[in-house]
């Protein structure tokens, strides 16, 4: 999925969470390298835990588990 270049960082952010898979408690990845282009980290980081997800960075992704149940790493 291509994304437009946004001027305003909650507008972004606003599409982003505004998947499908969001609504659905799913997952959504997006490149560190893009999410730091677009809107910065922090900004990011900010907006995942406003909603209560977690977040993973791995292999230049950022994973962003969208439900607030408790989370367990098995591996």
């Amino acid at each position: 999925m291509v994304m437009p270049s946004y001027s305003r960082p909650d507008q972004w952010v606003e599409l982003l969470f505004s998947a499908k898979a969001v609504g659905d408690g799913g997952v959504v990845r997006r490149s560190v390298d893009w999410v730091e282009a677009e809107i910065g980290r922090a900004t990011f980081v900010a907006a995942v835990r406003a909603r209560g997800f977690h977040l993973l960075e791995a292999g230049g992704q950022f994973i962003v588990i969208c439900n607030r149940a408790p989370m367990r790493r098995l591996v």
